[in-house]
């Protein structure tokens, strides 16, 4: 698909991060404004293109070409799921300020099988430039988000351009496999060839590639291993012969191994990695 992935090791939206939702936000701005041409022009006199699609611009957050973020904190459904979505609007806020970028970052919550089949939070994740879902239990955000509306509409999204960005739980799933408390299952496959390691500062040393190779499952190999110190991660966009460019953000650094047997290489922000996805 044409939009850009995101893919971090946790720790979101805490001090640190702001390089890496920075580069979130910079990939989407393409797509914000092709989205606000399109949307004027449908909205110019004589045209049939019904009511404006956001508010009077007396706040320049409700300006057209503001990037519209939505944080789903799905994975954190078990949790405190308005707290994390709390975090994710505020740090996005508070970076895209810095940064002087217009930004509208809200919270969609979808939680459960009810919100997640919801036609009006599907409709704000369709329309939305950038999608950020935090980290949690990897296995919820997969029986809740697998096959709905809310997942369709985020494929819509990342089809016309946007950036659909994944923390921990969040990027684990984004992969061909995941790991979850109940087991190894089948991710929602838009990295193919990966399997996404968070916290990857945590595992002893040049240890999390043999440790997770020695999890995985058999049928699920050969496949690659990604790990991600938190708020770090990799920003995959499309380049010209279609292929994606990733690009390491934040302040740690990401280890990549093609498989089990060889030593993970270490990059660090600026960095470019050849990902098989």
């Amino acid at each position: 698909m044409p939009g850009t992935l995101a893919l971090h090791g946790g720790g979101e939206f805490l001090p640190g991060d702001e390089s890496f939702l920075r580069a979130c936000l910079e990939a989407a701005r393409p797509t914000a404004a092709e989205r606000a041409v399109a949307s004027a022009a449908a909205q110019a006199p004589g045209r049939s293109g019904g009511e404006p699609d956001h508010e009077p611009a007396d706040d320049p957050a409700n300006d057209p070409a503001a990037l519209r973020i939505a944080v789903v904190p799905t994975a954190a459904a078990g949790q405190r799921p308005e707290l994390a979505a709390r975090h994710g609007v505020d740090a996005f806020a508070r970076v895209a300020t810095a940064a002087g970028i217009l930004a509208r970052p809200h919270a969609v919550m979808v939680v459960d099988p009810a919100s997640a089949a919801s036609a009006t939070l599907a409709g704000r994740l369709a329309g939305a430039d950038v999608i950020h879902l935090p980290g949690g239990d990897p296995g919820l955000l997969l029986r809740i988000l697998d096959g709905s509306a809310a997942w369709h509409a985020i494929l819509a999204a990342l089809a016309r351009g946007a950036v659909l960005a994944g923390a921990s739980a969040g990027a684990m799933v984004l992969a061909d496999w995941t790991w979850t408390p109940g087991g190894w299952r089948r991710g929602l496959g838009l990295v193919t060839g990966v399997v996404v390691v968070p916290h990857a500062e945590r595992v002893e040393r040049g240890g999390w590639a043999g440790t997770f190779g020695a999890r995985i499952p058999a049928t699920a190999e050969p496949i690659g291993r990604l790990g991600l110190d938190e708020r770090t991660g990799v920003v995959g966009t499309f380049a010209a012969d279609g292929h994606r460019t990733w690009r390491v953000a934040g302040p740690g650094a990401v280890h990549w191994s093609p498989d089990a047997a060889t030593p993970p290489r270490s990059a660090r922000a600026g960095d470019l990695l050849n990902l098989p996805g």
